[in-house]
């Protein structure tokens, strides 16, 4: 692995498949010479009396083309994705955070959220005004949906097409800057979702310029990066370099790396092992944690072993399992993907092991699936947890939150299994004060062919699955993405404000109690009863205690001081604890 620089000189642009090349710059243009480089890294086109300083509007003309293409690596882009790049000089920032001394997984409580949809005013700087209120949640990581350049004003993220940019409708990347500085100077890391697996629809010129997709070799989403084949030394330092963009030039500390199982990679060393080496390389540099997260569902622990046993050497990485575990057990839904985490022995095994499938055959995919977690390479901090997330939200017919169709005490509970497992948990904006908002799948592409296509693909995605296509939002009506705006007036409110005050009382109980997120697999006892609808867990000295039921149950031999109840009628007698239905305790012997 190589650790480059973002961009060898201030014009400088990999072109391996173009015969002339000329750039653009506040109007003049300046024919670029081809460089002389290493093997493997031929292509580089340079302008040897372009501009020096100051900010410049500029761009390229390929092969005699009359209308200039932004760089790959572009800064800026103030008119969108289609138009000129901008020059931004990130170390001009004065920053103020040389007191930050960084966090890390062991112990945290990560908080996903979309910059567009968290406010009302969809910015960073407004989100950057939320930064007490999280604190006072017991939040340690920001975890910011991908905020790269995409077309048109609103997306989910995942439809970038230009990674070094900040999106102009959040503020661009000043305002990132001045975000990170804020939520250092709060106590709280920051987390960026960047997706390295394939590019948008809209505005992607990178195979004007080289090899850097591989054509006929599609994911989910499209072309694959081309990480393996000719040309690919350049490209994986382009995705080094991004990488390092975020964790030095923005200060960020971490990284969650987006559906890796589409990181199409046969080189011996993968992808994911450069991107572990480039960020404990850039933590040793600064003194700092920067944690890297993978989102996968492989159940592959080797993603998280230490790269001197063969692993990628990542801090962490999802576990779905935990996720279809506790939403099959609150909410009783067992269709599609949820069809093997019925029972609640699939719960406990899940608090136990981390993976439900750990070579066992899952009936969804129609085989078996992942491997046993080995407890001397990784502790259960290592694998990401939620009971909602934007995926498990958003990817359903009409963007329905828990909150939409369950009781207070079912989301009650979702939370306590989610903030006492051994896991890091992670939240979902508003999930803590139960918002009645749908975050719904949204876009805004300009073009009106592609949009079509966009909302017909959606309907028809879900009318083969059964649904109306009547209740299927349109993803280009502007209200789809209005209605997923947070509604911060409920907060304050009723059983919002109830939940709320739980979810503030279980960060609380995890920061209090190390028991709670000890390191160690098979140090969690379980017990359940299916039929009964109860489940108990212990780690160390502190005992959590489920009802997962409409019937009050009485568990036995559960002694100890009472640390949170859900419910007013969970009461201590003795030796035996009566739980209300749909309820919780925590216990301490």
């Amino acid at each position: 692995m190589t650790l480059v620089n973002v961009g060898p000189e201030r014009f400088d642009v990999w072109a391996p498949d173009v015969s002339s090349m000329v750039l653009v710059a506040d109007g003049r243009q300046y024919p670029m010479q081809k460089k002389e480089t290493a093997p493997g890294s031929e292509g580089w086109w340079t302008a040897s009396d372009a501009p020096a300083d100051g900010d410049v509007d500029y761009g390229y003309l390929l092969d005699g083309d009359t209308t200039p293409v932004p760089d790959p690596r572009s800064r800026r882009l103030p008119a969108g994705v289609h138009k000129q790049s901008r020059t931004y000089d990130p170390a001009a920032y004065a920053w103020q955070d040389s007191g930050w001394r960084g966090k890390d997984l062991q112990g945290a409580v990560i908080y996903e959220l979309h910059v567009g949809t968290f406010t009302p005013d969809g910015t960073l700087d407004a989100a950057g005004e939320k930064l007490s209120y999280l604190v006072d949640l017991g939040i340690d990581f920001i975890e910011l949906l991908p905020v790269n350049g995409f077309n048109g004003t609103h997306n989910w993220g995942y439809d970038g097409v230009q990674w070094y940019t900040v999106h102009e409708g959040y503020g661009g990347p000043a305002a990132y800057q001045r975000f990170v500085d804020a939520a250092h100077a709060a106590g709280l890391g920051v987390i960026q979702d960047v997706v390295y697996n394939h590019l948008g629809p809209s505005g992607n010129y990178l195979p004007k310029f080289g090899p850097y997709l591989k054509q006929g070799d599609a994911n989910t989403w499209g072309d694959s990066v081309n990480l393996d084949g000719a040309g690919s030394d350049v490209v994986r330092e382009y995705i080094l370099d991004n990488a390092a963009l975020w964790l030095r030039d923005y200060h960020v500390d971490g990284l969650r790396l987006d559906a890796v199982h589409a990181l199409r990679d046969e080189r011996a060393v993968h992808i994911l092992e450069d991107l572990g080496a480039l960020g404990d390389a850039i933590s040793a540099e600064t003194g700092l944690p920067k944690t890297l997260i993978a989102e996968s569902d492989l159940n592959n622990p080797r993603l998280i072993y230490p790269r001197d046993v063969n692993g990628y050497g990542l801090a962490g990485q999802w576990s779905d399992d935990f996720h279809h575990a506790v939403h099959v057990s609150v909410s009783g839904e067992t269709t599609g993907y949820y069809s093997d985490f019925e029972s609640l022995g699939v719960l406990a095994k899940v608090l136990k092991d981390g993976f439900l499938h750990d070579g066992s055959y899952s009936s969804f995919r129609g085989r078996h699936h992942g491997r046993p977690i080995n407890p001397s390479l990784a502790n259960p901090a290592a694998l990401v947890v939620c009971n909602q997330n934007h995926d498990q939200i958003g990817n359903r017919a009409t963007g329905d939150r828990l909150s939409q169709s369950l009781s207070y005490g079912q989301l009650a509970v979702a939370a306590v299994l989610t903030l006492t497992s051994p896991f890091t948990p992670m939240l979902f904006m508003g999930e803590e004060y139960g918002a009645s908002t749908p975050w719904q799948f949204f876009t805004s592409h300009p073009e009106p062919e592609l949009g079509k296509a966009t909302a017909e693909g959606r309907i028809k995605e879900f009318e083969r699955m059964g649904w109306d296509p009547a209740v299927v939002p349109d993803p280009q009506d502007p209200e789809t993405f209005n209605r997923s705006k947070l509604d911060w007036s409920e907060a304050s409110t009723g059983d919002h404000a109830r939940l709320l005050e739980l979810y503030k009382s279980l960060t609380a109980l995890r920061r209090e109690h190390p028991d709670l997120a000890d390191p160690g697999f098979g140090q969690t006892e379980v017990s359940f009863d299916d039929d009964a609808g109860w489940l108990r867990f212990r780690r160390g000295s502190v005992e959590v205690l489920v009802n997962l039921s409409d019937a009050k149950v009485r568990l036995d031999d559960a002694a100890g001081d009472l640390l949170l109840a859900t419910d007013e009628g969970n009461a201590l007698d003795g030796g035996s604890l009566a739980l209300a239905p749909w309820s919780a305790a925590v216990l301490k012997s």
